[in-house]
């Protein structure tokens, strides 16, 4: 059977969502965070089949970015599934590992609205003044040696 317009069967499209769905898994495992998120936002587009490998990444014994991308992948889903979504992360409250438990606790208070906080930035303070240009007036001037001492 073909679909109209198109000439592609069914069979041909299906077989095109599971190598997609494949390949989206596999950049889902990546420990690259950046293409573990776009891959999981891909799969929260996907419904059913996204959701469940959504589940499986987060539950299973995966690497800390992995569980990440698939907690944010779970807050993205929109619709009916994200009840289905928001179960899941309650579910893995109750999961033993911490990095299930924190990504899961986070994703939940970010689906409730909650406005996460900024942690201070990790690099080198800067004092406030340096870098300032400031006026000297004459009485506050400093004085080397040979200045101090009498002329003559």
């Amino acid at each position: 059977m073909t679909s109209e317009g198109t000439g592609v069967s069914d069979q041909e499209k299906h077989d095109a969502a599971v190598v997609l769905l494949k390949e989206l898994k596999e950049k889902l495992l990546s420990s690259d965070i950046s293409v573990a998120r776009v891959a999981a936002f891909r799969l929260a587009r996907m419904q059913d089949d996204g959701l469940a490998i959504l589940k499986e990444a987060l539950l299973g014994r995966h690497p800390r970015t992995t569980k990440k991308a698939a907690a944010y992948g779970m807050r993205s889903m929109n619709g009916r599934m994200r009840k289905l979504a928001r179960a899941i992360l309650e579910e893995g409250l109750k999961n033993r590992d911490r990095t299930t438990k924190a990504a899961c606790e986070k994703a939940i208070f970010l689906m409730d609205g909650g406005i996460p906080e900024k942690s201070p930035s990790r690099g080198k303070r800067r004092p406030r003044d340096k870098g300032r240009i400031r006026e000297i007036r004459r009485g506050q001037r400093r004085y080397t040696e040979r200045e101090r001492a009498p002329r003559g």
